[in-house]
This record gives structure tokens, sequence and C-alpha cells, in this order.
């Protein structure tokens, strides 16, 4: 136990500022207080007077209560209202000793550990409450309704990802079949690098693999009717091909490019959820434009190249 003089110096009202940080000769963890003027001058004064003496912090918190009787039920008043009290805790936080005299800027020193002074530091930029705290009603709220959110929005990405194999093996047939694959190692791809970066899949970050999808769908489509009307002006089916991925490289790269420099400065001005969409939409724009590009156009020259073709399957 710790006796203290009732002597009030400076209350959390005279707070401006408290952080945690560490001693730079000692490497031993403290707290930097700031002060208002008038919470300086009577630190100051108060120091000089007591210096080598032990200063305490005291946490005082008022609540106010709802009475009950021994059998845990509320007592009513005789208009029906709730009966109620106020308490008063007080509990000491610190008790460090006055190394030397100082006003509105000093260190508390003489804290157990890093985790101990971050906590101080956080009690103390609580400040003074005008009212005391009155609970009105506390629940614990489980994590089921993001849970199905979650589950929701997998759901929209998995049924939206099948719509988009079947119009494209429909309307594109054998290249769109080759587009299916591209867009399935896709989505792994984007997967396995938000797991190597142990990414948080997030509800904005469902969003934005949906948005990559529908964007690597754009790219094939590009490639694929840019190679039909190759086919309409040469006979050449092997060149028609090459060319129509050589001619819509670029106005893919184009519409690539701008959107993630878009999605670059989403995160480095948003926050949390914004971060998440502009992280998965970063990802999926790479990945897309590999998959779209380059694996698409392997697995058709392995179907196509070196064969003498007379007609194509689009």
């Amino acid at each position: 136990p710790l006796l203290l003089k009732t002597r009030v110096i400076a209350t959390g009202e005279s707070i401006t500022g408290a952080s945690a940080g560490f001693d730079q000769e000692n490497n031993i963890p403290m707290v930097n207080i700031t002060l208002d003027s008038a919470g300086g001058r009577a630190m100051l004064d108060t120091t000089k007077k007591y210096l080598h003496h032990r200063m305490a912090v005291v946490f005082i918190e008022n609540q106010v209560e709802t009475i009950t009787d021994k059998d845990g039920r509320v007592m009513l008043d005789k208009k029906g209202n709730p009966l109620k009290k106020r308490t008063t805790t007080k509990d000491i936080i610190n008790a460090a000793t006055i190394q030397g005299t100082f006003s509105s800027r000093f260190q508390i020193t003489g804290i157990d550990s890093a985790r101990a002074a971050s906590n101080l530091a956080l009690l103390l930029r609580a400040g003074s409450l005008s009212a005391p705290i009155e609970i009105i009603e506390e629940r614990t709220i489980g994590p089921s309704l993001g849970a199905d959110n979650i589950q929701k929005g997998v759901l929209s990405v998995i049924v939206g990802f099948v719509l988009v194999l079947i119009f494209m093996a429909v309307r594109y047939r054998v290249f769109g079949l080759v587009a299916n694959v591209a867009l399935t190692l896709n989505l792994v791809m984007i997967v396995a690098v938000l797991s190597l970066l142990q990414a948080t899949l997030t509800l904005p970050g469902i969003a934005g693999i949906v948005l990559t999808v529908g964007m690597a769908v754009d790219a094939n489509v590009l490639i694929f009717e840019r190679i039909k009307e190759e086919l309409g002006t040469q006979s050449n089916i092997q060149k028609a091909i090459s060319s129509g991925y050589d001619k819509a490289v670029l106005t893919i790269a184009d519409a690539n490019i701008t959107t993630l420099i878009a999605a670059l400065v989403l995160f480095s001005f948003g926050t949390g959820p914004i971060k998440g969409f502009a992280i998965t939409l970063s990802i999926g724009i790479v990945t897309s434009m590999f998959t779209a590009i380059i694996v698409s156009r392997a697995i058709i020259n392995k179907i196509y190249g070196g064969k003498k073709l007379e007609e194509l399957s689009i």
C-alpha cells in the first residue's frame, strides 16, 4: 500500500499531451507529459519544494450505478424510476521520484514495461470528463454478422466468375475456353499473393477481386475481337492471331495502367477499407495483364502454332 497526501498538483484538464517512449541514455520506458500554462506553474512550484520526493499519478473515475437488492433486482423510487448511486474509484497508476525541477514538459520514468508506459499515456491523454460515465447498456456482439457478409461476398465472386466462364465459352468457343483457363489462373494468383502478404480478406477487398475479374474479361474480349477484325482483312490465320494480340496490347496496357495509378492513389491517401480495396485491385491488375496477354497467348500458340489453318473457332 502507498499512503498519499491529498494535495492535487494538476488534474486531467491540465494535460495537453502524453506519449510513451524510451529514455535515450538507458533505453528504459517512459511517458512524456505536456501541461498547459496553469498546470506548468503548479508543477514547477511543487517540484522545487519536493525535489527527490515521490509524486503519484492517480486515476479517478466517477460512475453512476443502478442500485439492486440482494436478489439482483433493480430497485425503483416512488415514480418507478431506477434508483442510482454515484461512485468514485481512485487507482494509483504510477508513483515516481521527482529527479529535478520541471514545469510544462517532463517525463515519468520508473515504469516496468513499454506496455505499461503505453497504457499510462493512454490514461493520461483521456484527460478529465465533466460528467460521470453512466453505463446504459452493455452487450457483446459476436463476429457472426461480419462472417455472414464475407460469405455472401465470396459467394458473389463465385457466381460472377462462373457466369463469366459460361459466357466466354459460349461466345468465343475454343478461344473462350482458353480465356477461362487464364481467368482461373488469374484468380488463383490473386489469392496466392494475398496469402503471401498475409492480407485479411475484407468486403472492399472482395469488391476489388470482382472488379479485377471483369477487367480481365475485358482484356480477353479486346484481344479476341481484334483477332476477328484481322481475320476480315487478311487470309493468313496465323498472322491474324499474332496481329490481334500485338495491336490489342497497347489498348489493354493503357486501360490497366490508368486504373493502377488510381489504385495507388487510393492506397496512398485512403484508410483501412479503402486500402484493402486498393491492394486487391492493384494485385488483380498486374495478374490480369499477365494472364490475358502472356498466358492466353502461350496457350493459343500451343494449340494453333505451326499449323496450317483454314478456319478459326472464335
